[in-house]
């Protein structure tokens, strides 16, 4: 029992620390092609492969800066905060059939939507304990924001649960049927759009709009705290891509057998990453009204309405 726990934490922990460092090396390479820039593509020779790398070292060589006027305790612990309820949410979402989980909780999707929430506070704390105007415009937008989209994010991943009759992210993969992607598709778009507002990806950067607000609430940070910050946003993307695939695209289902489950999981995961990379070069930012127009006046509805559809569905069979 011992073993198991240790083997599934290790295994967490090692996706925690690959995964997004994946992402964000395919970040680089397909800003690079899709931009024409030709920086990312020469960092240790071929293809620029050690352009992550570069990076690194960049962040540690920087020095570690608090501003004076900061609240310097909690100026210290946003970056964990940014980054522990992604490390936790990983904990239940299911790679396989089987053992193929950290933790298979009946109430998996509950617990997993109530920790992508807590993004809030890290921004909150990293805006506010700065001591500067436009890292505390940053995290009021960001808030705003994230209170918002919470929503729509959760009414679409009812509309799953309703659908599946079950909370738990295993048996929601287990029920999930191939029609699903059309008759979930409203629910899974929405889910997918405020998942992208949740970890404030464009077009939804506003809390972060360098032209606007030097560089929002992470204005203050420096070196390996800065780092942390931006690796918690790559963790978010990893996180969003894979709750998208769980609960809206089957998961490790997929043809061939189930001992391959987790290579579907994986490269569901990857294309929808892909496409959170390429939003990020296709779209210009949206404006703060444009934000919350968007999720009141168009994700709300479609969710309510999916939500309403599924819950009669469900009803009438």
């Amino acid at each position: 029992m011992l073993l198991e726990i240790a083997v599934k934490t290790a295994a967490v922990l090692a996706a925690f620390l690959v995964l997004p460092l994946v992402v964000g090396q395919t970040e680089h390479k397909l800003m690079a092609h899709m931009q024409g820039r030709l920086g990312p593509m020469h960092a240790g020779g071929f293809h620029g492969w050690a352009q992550l790398i570069a990076d690194g070292v960049k962040f540690a060589q920087k020095e570690d800066l608090v501003p004076d006027a900061a609240d310097k305790p909690v100026f210290k612990l946003a970056p964990a905060v940014a980054l522990l309820p992604y490390l936790l949410v990983l904990l239940f979402i299911p790679l396989g059939p089987g053992d193929l989980v950290g933790s298979a909780l009946d109430m998996g999707l509950f617990v997993v939507v109530a920790l992508v929430g807590v993004g809030v506070l890290a921004v909150l704390m990293a805006g506010w304990s700065s001591a500067n105007k436009y890292t505390l415009v940053g995290a009021l937008r960001g808030a705003a924001q994230l209170m918002a989209y919470e929503l729509p994010l959760v009414l679409a991943a009812a509309s799953v649960a309703v659908a599946a009759g079950t909370l738990s992210l295993p048996a929601i993969v287990t029920a999930w049927n191939p029609w699903w992607l059309l008759w979930q598709a409203p629910a899974a778009l929405v889910f997918f759009t405020a998942g992208l507002a949740e970890i404030r990806r464009p077009p939804f950067d506003a809390p972060v709009a360098d032209s606007e607000l030097v560089f929002g609430y992470l204005t203050e940070y420096a070196g390996l705290r800065f780092a942390l910050l931006l690796l918690a946003e790559y963790v978010g993307i990893v996180v969003v891509a894979a709750l998208t695939a769980v609960l809206f695209l089957g998961g490790w289902r997929g043809p061939g057998p189930d001992s391959l489950g987790w290579l579907w999981t994986l490269l569901k995961t990857g294309a929808l990453a892909a496409v959170v990379i390429w939003l990020r070069v296709a779209w210009p930012r949206l404006r703060v009204d444009q934000i919350q127009a968007l999720c009141w006046k168009g994700l709300v509805p479609i969710a309510l309405a999916q939500l309403v559809l599924t819950t009669a569905v469900v009803l009438a069979l």
